[in-house]
């Protein structure tokens, strides 16, 4: 198992884009709101989640690799 050491804004950053995700899509699934601000809050938060997750993840896994070439060089 990879073992990688996160922040408290990294945490934060993440459940945020996965909070934002979740609710675009329920906004997407919900019947409570009329057709067109349904569709456009729920697409728009859809997008900014999944989008912002994408760097995230990137600089998440970047760190592991940051520290192993550290380690290698110094071997």
């Amino acid at each position: 198992m990879i073992e990688r050491k996160l922040s408290i804004i990294d945490i934060i950053l993440v459940a945020g884009t996965r909070v934002a995700l979740g609710i675009g899509v329920g906004l997407l699934l919900s019947r409570r709101l009329n057709d067109g601000e349904r569709k456009g809050a729920g697409l728009a938060l859809a997008v900014v989640g999944g989008l912002t997750t994408i760097p995230l993840a990137i600089g998440i896994i970047g760190k592991n690799d940051i520290e192993r070439t550290k380690l290698r060089s110094a071997a």
